[in-house]
Formats: structure tokens, sequence, C-alpha cells
């Protein structure tokens, strides 16, 4: 807008200082053209700037003034600008007056120029001015941004720290405004999460004791179809208790990884024999790779699982590289799941469960450094895909 400005300005200003000029030498060439013609009719000697039918007049002034009407018309006779000015002086001829009009075309030329420079300098400086002042301003947006990003990425840490948010005397822009709600809404949520986890924890903790004691007591019960059931129940809710402990130790972030080498092709095998389902392994390429087994196990365990317990047969797990697919042929993900990823404790239509583990297997890849994506095959089915880095 500045540029716009500056430009706007000069053209105005050359506008109209061309204008008063031309105007004042147009006054002036009509004057003497009044002067030439009284002494035309009159008989007199003319002036030395007026002629009839000079050679240099312009064609379109002539037309003008055989018509019988008078006119001004700048235009250069070997190089020399002048400002002509004729009228008509009988039936055929024309007397016309030649003004010099060098003065003023160096006039304009030398304002054009000056204009120019100025608009010139105005622009560079109101360029280096803003790209300074824009500079700043982009680069906070930027540090606001990778921010945002780390906490979406999980790092609850991440603050912005914007020093005119800390020092109320400095002035407050709207850049600063953003940051203060950032860091505002990173220490809410870390709080809530911080809380949600430490309960989390305690009631799997305060669990654990009451369950132990049930699980003894429920083996000292008679045989029967009671003690069948009611130790069913509690093999549950052990298993619902160890989840929840192990979700609690995934959310701290703390966990450690053990790694060995290990072969992909193998160790998909161990774990469908341990699950006694009814899986099929299918290894398109073996590798070796860097991992933890115990963490690996547990992922591929939940999938193969969750695909028996949510899905319908065949369930096929693949091995191709280091890309591990689990599929099943029932009705597939819910779209949250697809969207969104797994969700503790939500489940879709007529699943029996917790959600957690989809939820663990989730969390588990995240400590490997492995990426899980769930997804539908187009002709039915659920795909859990696991690639390890």
């Amino acid at each position: 807008m500045c540029c716009a400005l500056a430009a706007l300005l000069g053209v105005l200003v050359h506008v109209s200082v061309t204008d008063q000029t031309v105007a004042q030498a147009r006054d002036q060439a009509l004057s003497r053209l009044a002067e030439a013609t009284g002494d035309f009719e009159a008989g007199d000697t003319l002036v030395p700037e007026a002629r009839v039918d000079p050679r240099g007049l312009p064609s379109p002034l002539r037309a003008l003034a055989l018509a019988g009407q008078r006119g001004t018309m700048v235009a250069e006779d070997d190089g020399r600008p002048l400002m002509w000015a004729a009228g008509p002086a009988d039936r055929d001829r024309v007397l016309a007056v030649a003004v010099d009009y060098s003065q003023q075309a160096r006039t304009i030329s030398a304002l054009d120029h000056s204009i120019l420079w100025s608009s010139a300098l105005a622009i560079g400086a109101t360029l280096l001015v803003g790209a300074f002042a824009v500079t700043r301003v982009t680069r906070r947006l930027h540090g606001t941004a990778q921010v945002a990003r780390r906490i979406s990425a999980g790092d609850l840490d991440a603050r912005v720290d914007d020093p005119r948010t800390k020092d109320p005397t400095r002035p407050q822009d709207e850049v600063a405004a953003v940051a203060a709600a950032l860091d505002g809404m990173a220490a809410s949520l870390q709080s809530k999460l911080l809380s949600e986890q430490r309960f989390t924890a305690d009631v799997a903790h305060e669990l654990r004791t009451p369950l132990t004691g049930l699980h003894a007591a429920a083996e000292l019960l008679p045989p029967g179809r009671p003690t069948e059931l009611v130790r069913d129940r509690v093999a549950a809710l052990r298993t619902l208790t160890e989840d929840l402990l192990e979700i609690s130790r995934l959310d701290t972030g703390r966990e450690r990884l053990e790694t060995d080498a290990e072969a992909l092709g193998s160790l998909a095998e161990r774990v469908v024999r341990a699950s006694g389902t009814e899986t099929e392994v299918k290894v398109v390429r073996d590798v070796w790779v860097e991992t933890d087994r115990r963490r690996l196990e547990r992922v591929l365990g939940n999938l193969v699982a969750n695909a028996h317990r949510h899905g319908r047969g065949p369930v096929v797990l693949t091995v191709e590289g280091k890309e591990v697919t689990v599929r099943d042929h029932g009705d597939g993900y819910p779209e949250y799941l697809v969207a969104h990823g797994p969700q503790r404790f939500r489940t879709e239509g007529d699943s029996k469960g917790h959600g957690l583990g989809l939820t663990i297997a989730a969390g588990q890849a995240e400590v490997l450094g492995a990426r899980l994506a769930f997804a539908n095959a187009v002709d039915g089915g659920a795909v859990a895909t696991l690639t390890l880095p």
C-alpha cells in the first residue's frame, strides 16, 4: 500500500505540473497568435515567431486551422520542442506561431527524474522498514506455530514463553495475546491430563489388593457353574486392572526399550501360537529388526486378539519386510477409530470390551518408534498396519 501510494502521488504530481506548464505555454502561444492575427489583418509586419503556412507545422493542427478553428500542439522541429498555435489566415492559408518549449520540457523531465528517485527511495525505505517489522512478527508467529505442533504431538511441556506476556510494561500485541492463550491452554490441558493419569493409576493400584484377595477366595470355592462364573469375572477384572496399569505407565512417557535383534517372521509365528487362535501367518519377506521383543509381541498379540474378538475369520497376519498387517473379514473398524485412532473406554454397536487393547497397542507402538495405522479394506474387513522403524 505504501509503494502504491508513493507511485500514485508521483503520477498525480507529474500530471498536475505538466498540465500547469502546458497551459501556461498554450496561453502564451495563443496570445502571440492573436497579436499575429491582428497584424496580419492590418497588413503590418508579423512578429518573428509568426509564419503563414510554416514548414514544420503539424498536419493535425494545419487541418484544424483550415477548418476555421484555432488550436495548439507540442511538436519537435529539428530536435527542438515547440508549442505551436495556429488559426486561419485566409481561405487556403494558415497563420501559425511557434513558441520555444525547451525550458518547459526540461522542467518536466527534471521533475520526472526527481519523482522517480524520491519514489524509489521512499519505496526502498518502506520495504526495508516493512520487511524488518514483518520479519519480527512472522518469526514470532512461526515460533508459536511450532509450539502448537509440539503440543499436538504430545509434548505438553512446550511453551511459547513470549517475553511480552511476562512483562506488563511492554506493549502487548495480537501475537503476544495468541502466545499467552496457547500457553494457558497447554497448561490447562497438561493439568487435566496429569489428573486423569493419576486417577487411572490410583484406581488400578487400589483395585489390585482387593482383587488379589478376591481371586484367592474364588479359588477356594467348591467346583460348579457358579464358581466358574465368579472366577471368570475375577479374571476379567484382573485383566482390566493390569491394562489400566499398563496404560498409566505409557501415559507417563517414561517407558524404556530393551532392544535386541529379532526375526520378524519367527516372532509373528510365536505370537499366533501363544494366542491359541486360528490365525494364518504369511511371511512374504522376512527381516531382522532391532526392537523390544516383549513390547512388539504385546502389540501384535493385541491386534490378533482384537481381530478375533470383534471381527470374523479368516484372520491373516502378513509380514512383508518391516511392515506387519493384521486383517480380518468382519464389519471393519468404526469410523471414529479410523479417523482419530483408538480411544479408551469407547466402543460402538454390539462390541464388547473397553477399548483398551488397541489403545495399549498404539501406545506400545509409539514407544517402539513404530507407526500403527488402522483402515478398512475395500472388500470388507479391518486392516491394522504396523510399520517398524
